[in-house]
């Protein structure tokens, strides 16, 4: 029997993540297990996740997953790179997953495979180097380097699932695991897209729509259970905060923006200009963004500075489990995990009390994490501030 381990945001779940969850067990082993790392409360793109932790926990315990881990913040809301290491990190850290699925546009390994090895070379750090000098933007210097040294084969690197994809597979080399990769052929609309049919919406679509107030037309993507999840929490996003987050970046100067993750090259002085010339967070990103700068990475460091999180709040990889939830079959990985993990398991937000001084300081910014979130909720106010050390693991 097969554990196989999936690193997602879920943001929502959706028929997409259903179809992932059934073909990795169709192919792998119908009996296999499904361990999901999941973002908390705030994921990649640099925004509040639509709905909190523990409610899209368990709407993947619903759609087929059996444990639900945390991704915390420092490496949810970050680079494609660091996402994918603080994912396989903790998978690798279970001591039980023996196999990682995730989808491509590729639906092979061998391109993915190929492209991960000359990113990882140092041929390819000297390349990169001579385009970024030139005063592109990483990802398009990233591209460029590798057009340059991988030719027709870099193309893979063109699309997002596959560009992540690759970095899950560096990440597996440099974290040294065993765990096997395997790739599935991703089905329906592209990653961002603004359409929806054929059974298969993206997320940027649905949460446009569930902002918007729209349910009934999104019966074939949502579950009927999951729509009914959703109308029961206030849904949530970064610009329902808008004003606390121009008060914290207006009470930082140039200096204090230095000390964001990858945070240089001059952005610290652009973030501080743009926070006391704009008063909405798009005219903002759109004042940062330049040929150099990405909108993604000034998405994601206007968010750290938000949450307070420095360069220092993120260590070499996360140092606990946090379990979010689980149903029976992930109480018994959970009982194999514990003999076998190579870091703690909080199943319990009591247990962090016995963690190491860095694990504790990284609890601690997840409290605070949470207790920003609540500012992003339609339904401000329903709910206190401080569930990070009150919520237990959803159980189905």
């Amino acid at each position: 029997m097969r554990v196989i381990g999936i690193i997602s945001e879920y943001n929502p779940f959706h028929s997409g993540h259903r179809y992932q969850i059934e073909e990795s067990k169709r192919v792998l082993g119908s009996d296999s297990m499904i361990v999901c790392v999941m973002s908390g409360n705030w994921v990649q793109r640099g925004d509040a996740a639509l709905c909190d932790k523990w409610t899209r926990a368990a709407m993947a315990l619903r759609g087929g997953a059996d444990l639900i881990l945390e991704l915390p913040t420092p490496w949810a809301a970050s680079s494609a790179e660091t996402f994918a290491t603080g994912g396989v990190s903790i998978l690798d850290a279970t001591g039980f997953v023996d196999t990682l699925s995730f989808g491509s546009e590729c639906g092979v390994l061998a391109p993915l495979e190929e492209a991960a090895a000359l990113l990882s070379s140092p041929d390819y750090s000297v390349v990169l180097r001579e385009y970024l000098n030139k005063g592109l933007s990483f990802p398009v210097a990233r591209q460029s380097a590798a057009r340059n040294l991988l030719g027709e084969t870099a193309q893979c690197l063109e699309t997002p699932n596959n560009n992540l994809g690759v970095e899950y597979l560096r990440a597996l080399a440099r974290v040294g695991s065993s765990i096997q990769p395997h790739t599935l052929l991703r089905r329906g609309s592209a990653h961002d897209s603004d359409t929806m049919g054929q059974g298969f919406a993206s997320a940027s679509k649905l949460r446009k729509e569930l902002l918007s107030g729209e349910r009934r037309s999104l019966l074939p993507y949502l579950s009927a259970s999951d729509l009914d999840a959703l109308s029961q929490v206030g849904l949530s996003s970064l610009s329902f905060a808008e004003r606390a987050v121009f008060a914290r970046l207006r009470s930082m100067c140039a200096e204090d923006f230095l000390s964001l993750p990858d945070c240089g090259e001059g952005l610290h002085h652009r973030l501080a200009r743009a926070a006391l010339e704009h008063h909405t967070l798009d005219e903002l990103y759109t004042a940062v963004k330049s040929r150099r700068y990405t909108h993604a990475r000034i998405r994601r460091l206007v968010l750290w500075a938000f949450l307070s999180i420095t360069a220092k709040d993120r260590p070499a990889s996360p140092p606990y489990l946090r379990v979010l939830g689980m149903n029976r079959r992930g109480q018994s990985i959970l009982k194999e995990m514990k003999r076998n993990a190579r870091l703690p398991i909080l199943t319990k937000p009591a247990h962090a009390k016995h963690l190491s001084q860095e694990a504790k300081a990284l609890f601690e910014v997840e409290a605070r994490c949470t207790a920003l979130y609540d500012l992003c909720r339609s339904d401000f106010g329903q709910r206190k501030g401080k569930l990070e050390y009150t919520e237990n693991p959803v159980i189905l």
